[in-house]
């Protein structure tokens, strides 16, 4: 939540010529409320399990850069399915940050607690774990524009694709 998933997520399906999904708006489309609103009548499990079915819906595609929630991780099987049809990237900023982007966010329903900014510092206390254990390319992202991180991810895909070709080549240099 407020790491830039969005607007870098933007960024880099144009710097690939991939299409772009973010998750939240794809349920916001589908049902024609905001999320705020499906997390006051279904609560967050309601709104984990629309997550996860777009999720599942969407992994078969290719060609595709998505944004997800922040919370994906929190569910094994999302984990396993972003692992088996894509490259996660972990978008990993620091709390003061995150607090800055967040501070005066109204649409945020986690965030809609007696003390906003301790609510950021537990979930990412709860979550570095499980995003640390996710991804394929952890990203420290301080004060770099969304333009310079979606670079930066290009060219780690670039060289995770090398990686992954040479990994592939058997004693006799071929790809297997």
């Amino acid at each position: 939540m407020g790491s830039g998933k969005t607007t870098v997520g933007r960024k880099l399906s144009n710097l690939l010529g991939f299409e772009f999904i973010d998750i939240d708006q794809v349920l916001i489309e589908r049902t024609g409320v905001t999320i705020s609103h499906i997390f006051e009548v279904e609560g967050e499990q309601g709104f984990r399990d629309r997550e996860s079915r777009i999720l599942k819906e969407i992994s078969a595609m290719s060609n595709i850069v998505v944004s997800t929630g922040g919370g994906i991780v929190i569910r094994d099987e999302n984990c396993e399915l972003m692992h088996d049809s894509g490259t996660i990237v972990y978008l990993d900023v620091p709390i003061r940050i995150l607090w800055n982007r967040l501070k005066d966010c109204q649409h945020r329903p986690l965030l809609d607690v007696e003390n906003p900014r301790d609510k950021v510092v537990q979930l990412m206390r709860e979550r570095t774990p499980l995003y640390l254990k996710s991804a394929d390319i952890h990203l420290k992202v301080a004060s770099d524009s969304a333009n310079r991180t979606a670079k930066r991810i290009q060219q780690r895909l670039k060289l995770a694709q090398v990686e992954k070709s040479n990994d592939q080549r058997d004693d006799t240099g071929l790809i297997a």
